[in-house]
C-alpha cells in the first residue's frame, strides 16, 4: 500500500503487499460471474495501460485478463501517489486507462478534471462492490471509481509478553509498555491516534487541538522502541517488540504467521483508507478498461487478488471465495461493522494544519532517538 501519503494509506502506505479463493457461489454471482464472461473479440491484440504500485495484482489475474479477452497488459508501476498525479496532469488524463491509487489523490485528481466518468452499464459486476467502502469523501456519488482494498491500521500485541491488556490507542501510552511498541512511520496516522484519544477527528483543522495532540504523543516517546514503515511485522513476530501500530498488510502477515498474536480494533475509532481504481478522462483504450474492472470484480478473481494483496475485501461477493486460511485475516469482522460506519478516512487538510503536524512528527521522531 501502498496508501504512500502526505495527506493521509493512506491509512495507506500501505506498503507490503502479499498472496486463490474455494468455490460455493449464489445464484446472484453465479449470473454476474457468466454476464462478466461475455468478452468483445474487437479487444483482442489491443494494450491496456494499467499504472498502479508495483506487486498489486497477481500474476494469474493478469495473465487471466489477456488469456480471457486477448488485451496484452502494460503495467507501469509509480512510487508516491504523489507522482502518479504529476505523470497524469502532465498527459492531461492520457497514457493511461486504469490507474489504482489512494483516495486522497484520487480526490484531487477528480476535481482536475483528469479521471472520467464511469459508465456502470459497462460493467457487469459492479453490484458485487461492498458499499461499506462505497461513497467515501474522494468520490461521494460513486460516479468515478471503484474500491480496490480498504486499508485499516490495528493495533496488534503478543499476549505472551505484553502483560497488561490493551483496547485502544491510549493503552499504548501505559508505562508497562516503555520500550516494547513499533510504530509505523506515517505522521497522518500517528498525530492522528493521538488526537483520537483526546476525542478530535483525524482530519481537525484547529491548530490548538493538534497541537494538544502533538503534546500529548510526546509522551507517547519513552514506549517507542522503534519506527518503522516497511516491514514492522517482522519486530513483532522476531520479539523485539510486544505491541506494534501496523498497516493493513503488515498485521494480515503478522496475524497469518502467529495466530497467537491479538489483534485490537481500537475503541477510540478506526482510522482507513481505500484504494480505488479509475479510468483517466483521456484514456487511450477505455474499452478495455471497462473490460478490466469488470474481471478484476468478478468474486473469485477478486478473491485472489484481495489475498495477494493482504488488504480487507470491498468486494462482498467476493467474501465467500476467500480461503479459509486467509478469511479471518482480511474479511472485515460482522462484529465490528460500526467501527467503519463511525470511522473516518483520513482526507487531505489545509496547509497550516499539515504542517504544524510535519513540525510535532519531527520533533516526536527526534525524542525516540
Amino acid at each position: 500500500m501502498k496508501f504512500k501519503v502526505l495527506g493521509l494509506l493512506g491509512f495507506g502506505a500501505i506498503l507490503a503487499l502479499t498472496g486463490c479463493g474455494q468455490s460455493n457461489s449464489g445464484s446472484s454471482s453465479q449470473a454476474q460471474s457468466s454476464e462478466a464472461g461475455k468478452t468483445d473479440d474487437s479487444l483482442k491484440g489491443t494494450t491496456l495501460n494499467l499504472y498502479t504500485w508495483d506487486g498489486m495484482f497477481p500474476q494469474e489475474v493478469l495473465e487471466g485478463f489477456t488469456k480471457k479477452t486477448g488485451v496484452k497488459i502494460n503495467y507501469t508501476n509509480f512510487d508516491l501517489d504523489e507522482t502518479m498525479l504529476a505523470k497524469l496532469e502532465e498527459t492531461k488524463g492520457g497514457d493511461y486507462d486504469i490507474v489504482v491509487a489512494d483516495d486522497y489523490i484520487v480526490q484531487l485528481a477528480i476535481k482536475d478534471g483528469l479521471v472520467a466518468e464511469l459508465d456502470k452499464s459497462k460493467i457487469s459486476t459492479y453490484d458485487n462492490i461492498n458499499p461499506l467502502f462505497q461513497g467515501k469523501f474522494y468520490d461521494p456519488d460513486n460516479k468515478y471509481t471503484m474500491p480496490y482494498g480498504a486499508g485499516i491500521p490495528l493495533i496488534v500485541y503478543n499476549p505472551e509478553t505484553v502483560k497488561t491488556e490493551i483496547t485502544g490507542y491510549e493503552d499504548l501510552w501505559k508505562p508497562e509498555l516503555a520500550g516494547n511498541v513499533g510504530i509505523v512511520g506515517n505522521y497522518r496516522v500517528i498525530d492522528g491516534i493521538a488526537l483520537k484519544t483526546l476525542g478530535y477527528s483525524f482530519n481537525t483543522n484547529d491548530l490548538t487541538q493538534i497541537q494538544q495532540a502533538g503534546d500529548k504523543l510526546m509522551n507517547l516517546a519513552p514506549n517507542i522502541r522503534l519506527i518503522n514503515d516497511n516491514n514492522l511485522q517482522d519486530y513483532l513476530l522476531s520479539g523485539e517488540v510486544g505491541a506494534a501500530f501496523m498497516y493493513t498488510s503488515q498485521v494480515s502477515q503478522a496475524l497469518k504467521a502467529n495466530p497467537e498474536l491479538k489483534a485490537v480494533y481500537p475503541k477510540e475509532g478506526l482510522g482507513f483508507g481505500v484504494m480505488a481504481s479509475f479510468i483517466p478522462s483521456k484514456a487511450p483504450n477505455a474499452a478495455a478498461a471497462y473490460a478490466f474492472l469488470d474481471y478484476i470484480n468478478e468474486p473469485e478473481v477478486a478473491a485472489k487478488c484481495f489475498e495477494y494483496i493482504g488488504y480487507f475485501v470491498t468486494n462482498k461477493a467476493a467474501e465467500q471465495y476467500v480461503s479459509d486460511e486467509w478469511k479471518n485475516l482480511i474479511v472485515f469482522p460482522e462484529d465490528k461493522l460500526s467501527l467503519i460506519e463511525k470511522g473516518e478516512l483520513i482526507e487531505n487538510i489545509s496547509d497550516e494544519a499539515n504542517e504544524l503536524h510535519n513540525k510535532i512528527w519531527e520533533e516526536f521522531r527526534q525524542k525516540t532517538n
